[in-house]
């Protein structure tokens, strides 16, 4: 159930309360009975593990890391995926067809 704060618009008094969705919002405050505001603040959320923090990525070491992780992912650097296709759509390619060995001439 979310925790809701509210602020009294006469004394100045904030205090949180416990409610459902369903629950009619509370109008009186708790210490003088004086109307009550919601006060909107920030939720409290908080990311745990590797890759929330600030500064897991800042570092130039990590950068180079990642950088190299996706070079290796991706074949040899400066080597695209596309261009081995066009070569293949061409006919060309940097491979020679393998040569006939003696044992084939009969």
């Amino acid at each position: 159930m979310p925790i809701y704060e509210y602020r009294c618009e006469v004394c100045g008094h904030t205090f949180e309360v416990i409610q459902k969705f369903s629950d009619e919002p509370t109008t009186t405050c708790v210490v003088c009975s004086g109307p009550v505001r919601r006060v909107l603040s920030p939720p409290a959320l908080v990311f745990k593990g590797s890759g929330w923090y600030a500064t897991d990525y800042a570092s130039p070491d990590r950068k180079k890391a990642i950088e190299g992780e996706k070079k290796g992912a991706d074949g040899s650097p400066g080597t695209s995926s596309n261009e081995g296709k066009a070569k293949a759509e061409k006919g060309t390619s940097d491979q020679q067809p393998p040569r006939p060995s003696s044992s084939d001439q009969d």
